[in-house]
């Protein structure tokens, strides 16, 4: 089977993360290592629907280790939840010679993977995420630069925080995971970590905490509320009231997924990135790259999106003795 793929295709799809340009730049090196042939597939399966599509060689990725985003561009696409898009997508990838792709995203790019799979055509995925939400892997490609812009912003507020003497909310991305909330808390030293695993909605616990805090003699409160909760600004007029104490809400949004990435989103993504080439050369299909328990494995996509991995809940824990 190894014999029988000539060219493959790399796209990036959903939100984008830093370090999804290294991963493209492995499965394009690694590709022309192999003697493939090499096709970037522009605005994820969006753009394979449309046929944007150019060929790629190991120029086409010199220097963009470095850079942020994608240089592939990146979009959603209702149409590949279809039936027929998805088959649209195989036929598309049959006439222009690609035999297999690789697919660098979440959960929902890698149903879409899954589904090309279902139709005839060779798929690897590579998870980026800032998220950290694919559950059947410990590490995705984006999250350590995230949680290092969040933390950078954070100590920031800390600063104008501390001079006015105030509480200020801070909201992070996450989407329905609160992993860059309680990293980005913990390692900042904030006073109350709000992450949807474990909120309840009891703001009076929040607003307790912060009284007692002041009454030990704390001039400033820093709260990290998950993308998960919102609802941050709401939330600051409420806790004034009931403390009164000034409150300020600052929400970082897409600041965190931009930016060069960190060593370590470059080294995992130059190592996902080439092993979903192996995976393809060894006629592996339907698979994703993972990282689990030290080590890089690779799974069923459907096997993988479907598993289930508990939040740290002695780390969450853990910021209770922390912030007392």
């Amino acid at each position: 089977m190894a014999k029988e793929l000539k060219t493959i295709g790399v796209l990036t799809s959903g939100g984008d993360a830093p370090g999804m340009n290294a991963a493209i730049r492995a499965v394009v090196r690694t590709a022309v290592h192999a003697g493939l042939n090499v096709k970037g597939i522009m605005r994820g399966f969006s753009g394979l629907l449309e046929e944007e599509i150019v060929d790629m060689d190991a120029k086409s990725v010199a220097d963009i280790i470095n850079r942020g985003g994608t240089i592939l561009y990146t979009a959603r696409c209702q149409e590949m939840k279809t039936k027929e898009g998805q088959k649209k997508a195989a036929d598309i990838c049959r006439k222009h010679d690609i035999d297999a792709v690789v697919v660098i995203g979440g959960d929902g790019s890698f149903k879409g993977a899954a589904e090309l799979a279902e139709n005839g055509i060779r798929t690897i995925g590579v998870p980026g995420t800032i998220d950290l939400d694919i559950v059947c892997t410990d590490y995705t490609i984006g999250f350590d630069t995230a949680c290092n812009t969040a933390v950078e912003a954070i100590d920031k507020v800390r600063d104008t925080s501390a001079s006015h003497e105030r509480c200020s909310i801070i909201e992070v991305m996450g989407r329905n995971a609160g992993y860059i909330a309680l990293w980005s808390g913990i390692a900042t030293g904030s006073d109350e970590i709000l992450i949807p695993e474990y909120y309840d909605g009891d703001e009076q616990v929040v607003v307790d905490a912060i009284i007692d805090s002041r009454k030990r003699g704390k001039k400033h409160h820093i709260i990290i509320n998950a993308e998960g909760i919102g609802h941050s600004t709401s939330m600051a007029k409420r806790l004034e009231a009931a403390t009164g104490i000034e409150t300020r809400a600052t929400i970082l949004g897409y600041m965190q997924r931009g930016g060069a990435p960190s060593c370590k989103d470059r080294y995992f993504a130059s190592i996902m990135g080439s092993m979903a080439v192996q995976l393809l050369l060894e006629g592996k299909t339907n698979r994703l790259v993972c990282y689990q328990h030290g080590d890089f494995c690779d799974v069923d996509i459907m096997e993988g999106l479907a598993m289930t991995k508990p939040f740290p809940e002695e780390q969450f824990c853990l910021t209770k003795t922390l912030t007392r």
